[in-house]
């Protein structure tokens, strides 16, 4: 059977071997890693060392409420609680790969997605576009409760006490356990969230929108770790998102269908024509890593002011808020000053984010929750500007160093590694049976040399890749000679960078 012969190239400087055009790098980003300093962390750390964990399990359980027929009294305390539009929206199919995908392009130390093409993400606007919350107003903030205190807690706002087939460590069914506070434990919300719904009033004037916001991006953060398989937080949202912006997995509308729905995400649930067979994870991974800038959509809103009730509209701008989202114990940071793009601006260097942890686990977290509620009060006066004179290509520079550029192999490590000790297995054929008779001391070393560092890599290439690499390297440069190139040039073409 005919072996093909691999490219091999070496670049000494740059510490880089390409097999037949795709690089050998162990680390394909970040170059400073400044920015994303979790990144030995992160998914796509184990994606490039042919790590895969598959889809992940999306626990959003939307499809249970269209079962759920409100009475007159009971859709009017849902409106007059804030859930006036977002109600509309009930089931949503989700492409769990898509998502998946997605997840692996998340940074948490930015709240950004990283693209090829710089840093895009869903802000807070795009929550009152898609899902008609409110966005402004007062933060959601936990109610301390004991233990002790859920059961006539329960009692009290439901009528009733939660029964053993009800409670599951103090928390129960509800519909915001189902859709934007979705948990990995099922379609249950936690006991704390129900006196924040004792006064209904009072229950409307919380910005719900930016509260889930918050905790998609902790969901979204969460699931970028190596180990996690499950994704929670409100999906609708994040794949109504991708769909808006990205020319990936986006199935097409039916023509002549009404495009004046509100919340938006109407838009993706009526019936669709044109549907796409639906790609597994590296194929959306290939497909993000390859995205070119025509297939990004930066104002996809632009044209929609006739359908977006005034409530809703005078709320916009906080799109461009910089400031701190708030559900319950978590705080997350609203970074739009990153993603300028995506509100019609040429996009700067962003200024530098503080490293900070979740607010879940800190010694003093009533602290940390009472300046988060302090940067949220100011979030009407955090607006970001454009700046007409910046030029984009400084920014693309700089992103260019602090970003992972790709997160998938375009071919992967064990067909580069088989096809790699084909070749140097041929090559050590050749140097066992090469007569020396008539060589120099000098060649007939650098063969004896090159013979035995082959036979030290080939013992067992595939359980320790990284000695493998490195011996591979060691060869090269042995091979750069003039003589061993004629030598051995017809097994490897070696090229030195």
């Amino acid at each position: 059977m005919d072996v093909a012969i691999p490219n091999i190239t070496f670049d000494e400087e740059d510490s880089q071997i390409e097999i037949s055009g795709h690089s050998l790098r162990n680390d394909p980003g970040p170059h400073d890693p400044s920015v994303l300093y979790e990144q030995d962390e992160h998914i796509s750390s184990a994606v490039w060392e042919g790590l895969e964990r598959g889809a992940l399990r999306c626990h959003e359980h939307t499809s249970k409420l269209e079962e759920w027929k409100l009475t007159g009294k009971q859709l009017e305390l849902v409106e007059k609680a804030g859930f006036k539009y977002f109600r509309k929206i009930e089931a949503f199919s989700l492409d769990n790969q898509l998502i998946s995908a997605l997840v692996e392009r998340w940074r948490k130390e930015t709240n950004t997605f990283h693209l090829p093409g710089g840093e895009m993400t869903i802000t807070l606007d795009e929550v009152a576009l898609n899902l008609g919350l409110a966005i402004d107003g007062e933060p959601v903030v936990a109610v301390e409760l004991e233990d002790s205190s859920a059961i006539p807690v329960c009692e009290k706002l439901l009528g009733k006490k939660p029964t053993s087939n009800d409670r599951r460590g103090g928390i129960l069914e509800a519909i915001l356990g189902s859709t934007i506070f979705s948990t990995t434990s099922g379609n249950t919300v936690p006991v704390i969230f129900l006196p924040l719904f004792e006064d209904f009033e009072k229950a409307g004037k919380y910005a719900w929108g930016a509260a889930a916001l918050a905790f998609l991006y902790r969901a979204l953060g969460n699931a970028t770790s190596k180990s996690q398989s499950t994704i929670s937080g409100c999906l609708t949202l994040l794949q109504c998102w991708s769909y808006w912006h990205l020319n990936i997995g986006r199935p097409k509308l039916n023509q002549g269908q009404a495009l004046d729905a509100f919340p938006l995400a109407l838009r993706w649930k009526q019936k669709l024509s044109g549907l796409r067979s639906k790609c597994d994870v590296v194929q959306y991974r290939k497909a993000l890593d390859s995205l070119q800038p025509c297939d990004v959509e930066w104002l996809p809103y632009h044209d929609m002011d006739e359908i977006v009730p005034e409530d809703i509209k005078d709320t916009l701008i906080l799109g461009r808020s910089r400031t701190t989202l708030i559900c319950l114990d978590k705080a997350e940071k609203h970074l739009p000053d990153r993603c300028l793009r995506q509100f019609g601006f040429n996009q700067p260097i962003p200024q530098e984010v503080p490293q900070w942890k979740g607010t879940d686990g800190e010694a003093d977290q009533s602290k940390s929750i009472a300046s988060s509620c302090e940067d949220w009060s100011k979030h009407r006066d955090q607006i970001v500007e454009g700046e007409d004179r910046v030029d984009d290509s400084e920014y693309l520079l700089w992103y260019s160093n602090i970003t992972r550029k790709f997160v998938g192999r375009h071919t992967s490590l064990e067909s580069m590694f088989r096809q790699t000790v084909a070749g140097m297995t041929k090559m050590l054929e050749l140097a066992k049976t090469l007569s020396r008779e008539d060589m120099f001391p000098v060649n007939q070393k650098a063969v004896e040399n090159i013979k035995n560092i082959l036979n030290e890599s080939l013992k067992n290439p595939f359980s320790n890749s990284k000695g493998f690499l490195l011996h591979l390297k060691i060869v090269v440069t042995r091979c750069v000679s003039h003589y061993c190139l004629e030598l051995f040039g017809n097994v490897f073409t070696i090229n030195q960078s």
